[in-house]
């Protein structure tokens, strides 16, 4: 996945107000739906969110199984010309119903009015390594976020391979459950780690965070059923929501990676935290997410390797936080 070209702090997070990312303007729409502060239903922001999503991947689908137009942000890190197609098409739809709204995307970085309560994220494409290969297993995805928190999200998985495609659709809204392809889903009630599915990601750097996460998952391998790599942040969060793994964690995703899944997972009746144990926020350099009942064990061997890593000054204060905008703590919002 291609990262957005985004002005980063060096400091860490301690205020309300975190300047991070550099703005960019866009041509202002003629039409305006909704005040920059006034609440939406969730449900409309559902609705808006599985537009958006089914746009973005219309334009994947349509891409399947053809040659790519791939180029490289790092000596691994890839980006195709369908990443950006799929992101125009999915800022189209939110701008069309909410140009008021601050939109933050994987290819085009943040755009719109981050005063505003509302700040959608946009992965166009999770898993641009595996489309470009025709594996499967990449996803769209799109969450609105009120007041920092996550409260309507969609992720479109792309399953089957070549030749044999399909799309499974994962929605929630806050309070409102989990559902795939229309249908309510939950996690597992499984509480033992040895009988537990996990999974994990690793990101481009093999860094100090890369080499923690590895001996997390060489003892995991040891104590549990197994631990999957797939390579989408998103479609691994939504295989704990169905109850096909038990969690998932991860070092270092960025807003994009995590906001629909985590709220998936949540409204599934998961379990989500940063891998300290700390109240998750979609800016956090962490996250684990699982059926609740096995979280603590997961935590007793996590905790200890974050505590590692934040004395020997590696930063895991939030990032991609939009410049100007209010993160409030907790779920705060009214």
């Amino acid at each position: 996945m291609a990262s957005a070209n985004l002005k980063l702090s060096s400091k860490p997070c301690t205020h309300r107000f975190i300047p991070h990312l550099k703005r960019i303007t866009h041509r202002t729409p003629t039409l305006i739906i909704h005040a920059t502060t006034a609440k939406v239903p969730t449900i409309q922001l559902l609705d808006v969110a599985k537009q958006a999503a089914d746009a973005g991947a219309a334009i994947v689908s349509a891409n399947l199984d053809k040659p790519r137009n791939i180029s490289y942000k790092g000596a691994t890190d890839l980006v195709t010309d369908t990443d950006q197609a799929s992101e125009d098409a999915i800022l189209n739809v939110i701008r069309q119903s909410f140009p008021n709204h601050a939109i933050l995307g994987e290819e085009g970085g943040i755009s719109g009015d981050v005063t505003s309560d509302y700040l959608w994220c946009v992965d166009p494409l999770d898993g641009t390594t595996n489309f470009a290969h025709g594996y499967p297993s990449f996803s769209v995805c799109v969450a609105a976020l009120r007041h920092s928190t996550p409260v309507a999200a969609v992720v479109i998985e792309f399953a089957g391979g070549p030749g044999a495609w399909v799309t499974k659709t994962y929605a929630a809204k806050r309070n409102g459950g989990a559902t795939l392809n229309g249908k309510p889903i939950s996690v597992t009630r499984t509480s033992d780690i040895t009988k537990s599915l996990l999974i994990t990601g690793f990101g481009y750097e093999h860094d100090e965070c890369w080499s923690a996460n590895l001996e997390l998952f060489k003892h995991y391998t040891d104590i549990s059923q197994g631990v999957r790599r797939l390579g989408s942040a998103a479609i691994d969060m939504c295989h704990v929501a169905t109850g096909m793994a038990e969690a998932y964690w991860e070092f270092r995703l960025k807003p994009w990676d995590m906001a629909a899944g985590v709220l998936i997972v949540e409204e599934a009746g998961g379990t989500v935290t940063t891998m300290d144990g700390r109240a998750f926020s979609v800016f956090d350099r962490s996250v684990v997410v699982s059926n609740g009942a096995v979280h603590q064990e997961l935590l007793k061997t996590m905790e200890p390797k974050v505590e590692k890593l934040l004395k020997q000054g590696i930063d895991l204060s939030p990032w991609f936080v939009p410049k100007g905008m209010m993160v409030h703590s907790g779920r705060q919002l009214e």
